[in-house]
């Protein structure tokens, strides 16, 4: 039914890509052996705090020193989001086990301390059990299922006993990625819809790294996703910017793939991404929710090989807009370049021409 009272509630929703951790992001932050991002978001911290519910993915742990692309990053980072108003962090990705479960659960314990939300991972089976695989959040008068996947961890098993700490796509996820962990999905998504959310969504950290193309699994998997419940899919792990479905009639969002949130912006087409905003209405009187409409906040991780300039993630269009206007605190030449640039290359992904 669509939306047909006047008695409705809306709420925004906010999410960005892979909060990528590598020795120069961390490095981005240290100033004489102490850590501070605040300068790296402050271009984006309004777009975190005015939302009703905001979500990144950690492609990283928060385990401790030392620090950098093979280990942790300093708590410092996830203050500083947390600070933005940050409230999830996925953390079923890539680098769920990098530390070992010791190093999963000191990364659940401390983004806790943060005061956010881990999403898609559990300290063991108890914790798995207790969640049963999802999380359920009142926002703002609208109850939010909000799941999360991978479909591996870098190569990585998960040791007997430990199979439900981190919530997988794919049951070959150490090979080949071939077999869709169809049961493990369907039971975790059931169990969130027998809570009964206004609506559900799924994070996933799928597809290829370095690839804009979209595989016939991820295909199959958005399309199971969809019909167990799911109301919107965020993709992140290819560090590119992909294309946005919006089914308007079904009410359903499958964002492919957001790209790096924050990162090194060395390979190609990774210094950009998108923020996506998620607008949800819920009638009040026949508690119909759905989402009512979604736009996409073009970003930039400007960085000093690029841009001659300290490292930052800025929002493209309000950053060309002060340029153009010769504004005091305007990016320097070669960065409004860049800029106009990534934002042709993002118009392009996220809404490629139909297929003729």
């Amino acid at each position: 039914p669509p939306i047909s009272s006047g008695n409705t509630t809306t709420i925004t929703l906010v999410a960005g890509g892979d909060l990528n951790i590598t020795d120069k992001t961390v490095a981005s932050g240290e100033k004489g052996g102490v850590y501070d991002y605040t300068g790296a978001f402050l271009d984006v911290a309004e777009l975190f705090a005015t939302a009703d519910g905001a979500m990144l993915n950690l492609e990283g742990t928060l385990c401790g020193a030392p620090y950098g692309s093979s280990t942790s990053a300093p708590l410092a980072m996830a203050q500083a989001l947390s600070a933005c108003g940050v409230d999830f962090l996925q953390t079923a990705n890539s680098c769920s086990i990098k530390n070992g479960l010791i190093g999963l659960r000191q990364t659940l314990s401390n983004l806790r301390s943060c005061g956010m939300t881990p999403l898609g991972t559990f300290e063991d089976q108890a914790d798995f059990n207790q969640q049963k695989g999802f999380v359920l959040r009142n926002i703002g008068g609208v109850k939010v299922a909000l799941v999360a996947f991978t479909k591996g961890m870098d190569g990585m098993g998960l040791p007997d006993g430990s199979e439900s700490c981190v919530n997988l796509l794919y049951t070959d996820y150490t090979t080949t990625y071939k077999k869709i962990n169809t049961d493990g999905i369907t039971k975790i998504l059931e169990a969130a819809e027998a809570a009964k959310p206004d609506i559900t969504i799924a994070l996933l950290h799928w597809g290829s790294e370095g690839n804009a193309s979209i595989s016939p699994s991820q295909e199959k998997i958005a399309k199971l996703m969809l019909s167990l419940g799911v109301d919107a899919i965020i993709g992140t792990h290819s560090h590119q910017v992909q294309r946005v479905v919006y089914d308007e009639e079904k009410s359903t969002l499958v964002a492919y793939s957001l790209g790096d949130f924050f990162g090194d912006g060395q390979v190609s087409g990774s210094y950009y991404s998108i923020l996506l905003r998620l607008q949800i209405t819920k009638d009040l009187d026949s508690g119909y929710t759905a989402i009512t409409g979604w736009e996409h906040i073009p970003l930039y991780i400007q960085t000093p090989q690029r841009d001659e300039a300290s490292v930052q993630v800025l929002q493209i269009r309000q950053a060309i807009e002060l340029y153009e206007n010769n504004h005091i605190s305007a990016v320097s030449k070669q960065t409004y370049e860049n800029m106009k640039a990534a934002l042709e290359q993002i118009e392009k992904r996220i809404l490629p021409p139909p297929e003729k």
